[in-house]
């Protein structure tokens, strides 16, 4: 059964078939990142919200913001305060500086409610994209001081740098939207996804276009606002809207040009000041900037040129307060021609003008008042520049009603003579843009978001017809467009590669080089016989070009090897694999501190056992058991064996006690001490078996057989052909088996002899004076060269070597059950 952690999900809470609300939770190898945290620009309160009920935020370990507007950051502060989340928050700096004078609007306007001043800064959207305007009416979601606090809580990113927590690795790049704006390029155990947020792919005045990030994802979440439309050229939009201001104006008109605060706005008012700068005829013409947010985030704007575009960068002085200095630089955002205002309660409404309001779904504030007064008139116009909502205002007026209804009374219409023109200024990618960007970073899965239905089934279908080639090839690529609380699983096919580091690398990579030198050199060989052959005479030219053939195969070689060669070594690898997050590191014991902080330490174990027997009992028993077991220590303080190289046993000769009754009464028992260093399971294992034997000694019936009688005469063993005892013979020439098996070293040689003589009949002898050594069994040409002393079998037949090796392994199988041999078999 696979697992479930090896499936990438995503899960959309918000903007899935939908623009609104964005916020996206994506999960691999039990991570969790979630993906903005915006409110609904058509909805009120909590119903604004992501359907963050479905789902678990304390589960999430990183939220990730795009940029400042709210459908995809005004809900933070509410996640943060509100819920059990418990992550960690990033943003770039400059959206982190924008987003507090953002939301403290945002919470006065929906603090006001329904009864609030209309003439106030632009509603609670009035720093959204035209996405994010949202009824005065609406319940306020947080407080300024859960935004305060949350904002305490907030984490920057650089653009271009990466972040690394607990194994998941995130890049800001350039996204082109608005200031601050990023996409994220997210790692977690090998699987690279692409977040773009809201992007936008054309060169404006004052920012980057989105950045191509320069490793290809696995997998691409990509806003599809537009979906298959195709944008007007840059340079034709802006000439047609500054002829219908300019033809309006001419009229005696007034021009109401509804906007989102931040972001496009200052893009409309560097081309209204570039354009009132070159003609003079409307210098005595004023332009408003109407926001609350005017002042507060203009100057923001006036301190982050840094991370603008060339034409920001290289021509302006962030630190002057005024349109001169000292270098000949000004700052681009310190306008001449531009009047700031909070309200309207200050403008004197007289004569022809220009008012870049907000905000840009005309569902309140400055702009739908303005919209109300000037409707009327004929000679006035409206310029929608943003994104419209379905729903709202800006949405109804496209449609370019005969009447309007009064924001103030329901009951009272409005009758509509202005002009109305849409000229869009969003700063979104169109099919054209969307489509190229998608074949430059080349991902295998799509996942589309922050669209209508409409729009992103088009561009589903167009991207699917446009890569249908590829279907069925393991360049297919695969588009999806989940709904809101749909999970999407997606089965990731990964490697998983271990780095070889250290002194084990060194060695790999000397290992690779003579295999580089070993092919270079059958090149050169080739190369003279070629000569040879063919009888070519040697010239200098010829060498030059010979030679150079060689350090050209000698170049390809390293350049394998620098690209992580293909050479394969015959030898296995072996190391310690070290496993941090997702990274498999191969090293030896004696890099590891170095390359990961990591120490070893061994565990030793330890057994103390009170046994009433005899060091000759004890070692005797274990003979029976083991075969061999080897003698370290023997001396008056300390006898110690050491069994199958693991198990140490230790009888401390100044630390015995004194027992009564039963067999050798008076005699002092033995404290024993069984000691293994627990570094695998076999160990342990053996030494269970050691202290059952040692526990078993003194109740054993072999032992009381052997330590029951005492006799004054010795007897003399003589080994026959048994294989489970030994028929033994006293000086009175009586005989009988005995209760225990003979565990000399001989008497085993001897019955494996038995068993190979058994196999091969004459053809088997042992080696003169060295019959408990050596033997041999002799076939024809062919002969086997048997020593006892290690177990081992010299045969030029493997054949015949295998069927000698079976036979001593049978062997020593009866002989001794867990002997040596038998270990290393």
């Amino acid at each position: 059964m696979s697992d479930d952690s090896d499936d990438f999900k995503f899960f959309g809470l918000g903007g899935c078939n939908e623009v609104g609300r964005s916020c996206h939770v994506i999960q691999y190898k039990n991570k969790t990142i979630m993906l903005d945290a915006g409110v609904h620009p058509g909805l009120n309160g909590l119903s604004s919200l992501p359907f963050y009920d479905e789902f678990d935020l304390s589960k999430v370990d990183i939220l990730l913001i795009s940029h400042f507007h709210l459908d995809h950051a005004a809900s933070l502060p509410y996640v943060m305060q509100h819920t059990n989340f418990k992550g960690r928050v990033f943003m770039t700096h400059a959206t982190k500086a924008i987003y507090r004078w953002l939301l403290s609007d945002f919470v006065r306007v929906t603090s006001i409610g329904s009864g609030g001043d209309s003439r106030g800064g632009g509603g609670p959207t009035s720093g959204g994209d035209g996405k994010d305007d949202k009824d005065d009416s609406s319940s306020n979601l947080y407080t300024d001081v859960d935004l305060m606090r949350s904002f305490d809580r907030i984490e920057t990113i650089d653009y271009h740098s990466t972040i690394e927590i607990d194994g998941i690795r995130f890049t800001a790049y350039h996204a082109g939207h608005v200031l601050g704006a990023c996409m994220y390029f997210i790692e977690i155990g090998g699987l690279k996804i692409l977040f773009t947020g809201d992007y936008s792919r054309e060169e404006d005045r004052h920012l980057h276009v989105a950045e191509v990030p320069p490793q290809k994802p696995d997998i691409l979440i990509c806003e599809s606002t537009f979906g298959t439309a195709t944008h007007e050229p840059r340079l034709e939009k802006e000439a047609r809207m500054t002829n219908i201001i300019h033809s309006t104006l001419a009229k005696g008109g007034r021009i109401l040009m509804p906007v989102f605060a931040l972001g496009r706005a200052q893009e409309l008012l560097l081309i209204l000041e570039e354009y009132w700068s070159q003609n003079e005829d409307l210098r005595g013409i004023n332009i408003y900037y109407a926001s609350s947010l005017a002042r507060k985030c203009m100057a923001v704007y006036q301190t982050y040129t840094n991370i603008m575009n060339d034409n920001i960068r290289l021509n302006s002085n962030p630190s002057s307060s005024s349109t001169s200095s000292s270098s000949g630089k000004s700052n681009p955002f310190q306008f001449k021609y531009i009047k700031s205002i909070k309200s309207l309660d200050k403008f004197q409404d007289f004569g022809p003008c220009v008012v870049v309001a907000s905000p840009g779904m005309l569902q309140s504030g400055v702009s739908r008042e303005l919209l109300e007064k000037w409707a009327p008139d004929p000679k006035n116009a409206v310029i929608m520049t943003g994104y419209s909502v379905e729903g709202t205002m800006a949405k109804e007026l496209l449609t370019e009603p005969h009447t309007i209804q009064s924001i103030t009374n329901s009951e009272k219409t409005i009758p509509r003579r202005l002009n109305i023109e849409e000229i869009s200024f969003a700063a979104h990618v169109d099919f054209e843009q969307n489509a190229g960007f998608i074949d430059e970073v080349n991902p295998s899965k799509i996942i589309l978001v922050h669209g209508e239905s409409n729009p992103m089934g088009r561009l589903k279908s167009a991207l699917l017809s446009k890569y249908s080639t590829r279907k069925g090839t393991e360049q297919e690529v695969k588009v999806f467009n989940p709904r809101n609380c749909d999970e999407l699983r997606l089965k990731i096919k990964g490697l998983r590669i271990a780095k070889v580091l250290g002194s084990l690398g060194e060695e790999q990579l000397s290992m690779l080089k003579r295999e580089i030198d070993r092919r270079v050199e059958e090149e050169n060989v080739k190369v003279e016989e070629i000569k040879e052959e063919e009888g070519i005479e040697e010239e200098k030219e010829d060498k030059d070009v010979d030679m150079d053939g060689a350090e050209q195969v000698k170049k390809e070689e390293e350049e394998e090897i620098n690209g992580e060669s293909v050479i394969k070594a015959e030898q296995p690898v072996s190391g310690l694999l070290v496993s941090k997050d997702f990274d498999l590191n191969l090293l030896q014991l004696q890099d590891l501190h170095e390359y990961t902080q990591l120490s070893t330490s061994i565990v030793k174990s330890k057994i103390n056992l009170k046994i009433n027997a005899n060091i000759d009992l004890i070692k005797w028993h274990l003979e029976q058991m083991f075969g061999y077991i080897e003698v370290i220590n023997d001396d008056e303080d300390e006898w110690e064996v050491l069994i199958m190289d693991l198990i140490s046993v230790i009888v401390d000769h100044n630390a015995t006690i004194k027992y009564s009754g039963g067999i050798g009464e008076g005699s002092r028992g033995l404290i024993i001490s069984v000691e293994w260093i627990n570094d695998n399971l076999m160990a342990d294992s053996l030494a269970d078996s050691i202290v059952a034997i040692l526990y078993s000694v003194d109740s054993s019936p072999a032992s009381v057989k052997l330590s029951s009688k005492k006799c004054s005469h010795s007897h003399h063993v003589k080994v026959e052909n048994e294989d489970d005892g030994a028929i033994e013979e006293d000086s009175n020439g009586s005989s009988g088996k005995s209760a225990h098996a003979n565990s000399a070293i001989s008497s085993r040689i001897h019955r494996i002899s038995t068993l190979l003589r058994a196999q091969f009949g004459d053809t088997f002898t042992t080696v003169e004076g060295k019959e408990n050594e050596q033997a041999v069994i002799k076939i024809g040409k062919t002969e086997a060269r048997i020593d006892y002393l290690n177990l081992s079998v010299e045969c030029g037949s493997k054949v015949l070597r295998d069927r000698v090796e079976n036979v001593i392994k049978r062997g020593c199988g009866l002989a001794a059950p867990l002997s040596k041999y038998q270990k290393a078999a």
